[in-house]
Order: structure tokens, then C-alpha cells, then sequence
């Protein structure tokens, strides 16, 4: 059997798992609010980390917090922290969890407000991608979101993890040249 070397953007190529969500899930458009809290949650976990931790663990991660359901990670209590602390298929961050409980206090506050946390999310681009030079790792746009962000509450939210994000759900298109994924501009 021959297989096909597509050309990647450079980190994709350290480890399978990182190749499959190069491939399959990052810079691909994200339109749902919840998805898009739930991987903004899981770049806040990633700070001081590599992302490979994250993706290790993400089906851990979505079972401690409850599908990333914002709603029932709003009602976690201190029993609930005290469990995640404890629960070693995650990151037992004390700083991390309470953010990401106080994260989805504020996405359903902006839903109880009537503000859609995708339409959020994309009123910086005009609601589409741009293009990123595929090197930078902040970015004017990336500033902008994390000085927002900060600004509602959010936390572990700076312009270098805001910027992950946006390239991670497809706001910023930020594939190498090179890459077989990146698309002309």
C-alpha cells in the first residue's frame, strides 16, 4: 500500500496526533458557540503546556466537564473542583477550572442577553477567516479578541492563547505556506 505525503504545516509533523487534528480539525471554521467555548476552555488548559497534552486528554476533559456543557459547568461547586483536582486524565489546575467554570458563567450570560458567543467570536473578522502569516504566534486581531475577552471576565485568555484559538478554530487561517491545507489567497 502507498501512502501520500502531503506537505503540513511544521508542528503537525511531530506525532500522529497532532497530524490527525492538523489534517482533520484545526483552522477548520468553527460556527458553534459551545464549540467554540469548549476549544477557548481547552487553550486556556494548554497554558505553560504543549497542545499534545491537551489532545491527550480532551476526551478526559470532556468527561469532567461534562460535555463542555456550559450551562452544567455553571452550577459546578466546590465539590466539583475538589473532583477535578483529583482526577488525574485532566490538568488539576485550581486557576484553570475555576476560570473555565467562571467562562461559562459568562457564555450563558451572553446568551441570556441575546448575544450568540459565535457571532461574538466571528464580529472581529466580519465573519470570515483571515489570513495569518503562519509564523506569528500574537497578532493585532489576537490582541484585540484577549483585551475583549479579559474585559467580560474570561480568563487565560492573553493574546497568545487568543491567538491559538482563533487559528485553532479557523478565524485565522494560519496554515504555512507549503501546507496543503492552505488556501490561496
Amino acid at each position: 500500500m502507498t501512502t501520500t505525503h502531503h506537505p503540513r504545516c511544521a508542528w503537525a509533523e511531530r506525532n500522529p496526533l497532532e497530524r490527525h487534528y492538523h489534517d482533520t480539525e484545526w483552522g477548520v471554521p468553527v460556527r458553534d458557540g459551545r464549540m467554540l467555548w469548549e476549544t477557548l476552555m481547552l487553550e486556556g488548559f494548554q497554558a505553560g503546556l504543549s497542545w499534545t497534552v491537551i489532545l491527550r486528554k480532551r476526551d478526559a476533559f470532556r468527561a469532567a466537564f461534562a460535555g463542555f456543557d456550559p450551562a452544567r459547568v455553571a452550577q459546578f461547586t466546590e465539590a466539583d473542583i475538589a473532583r477535578l483536582l483529583a482526577d488525574p486524565g485532566i490538568v488539576r489546575s485550581r486557576a484553570k477550572i475555576e476560570a473555565t467554570i467562571a467562562g461559562a458563567r459568562i457564555f450563558n450570560a451572553m446568551q441570556a442577553a441575546g448575544e450568540d458567543f459565535a457571532a461574538f467570536c466571528w464580529s472581529f473578522t466580519g465573519g470570515v477567516p483571515v489570513r495569518g502569516d503562519g509564523i506569528a504566534s500574537v497578532s493585532p486581531l489576537s490582541e484585540r479578541v484577549s483585551k475583549e475577552l479579559k474585559r467580560r471576565g474570561f480568563k487565560f485568555v492573553g493574546p497568545t492563547i487568543a491567538h491559538a484559538w482563533l487559528q485553532a478554530v479557523g478565524i485565522i487561517d494560519d496554515h504555512a505556506p507549503g501546507c496543503f491545507l492552505r488556501k490561496p489567497a
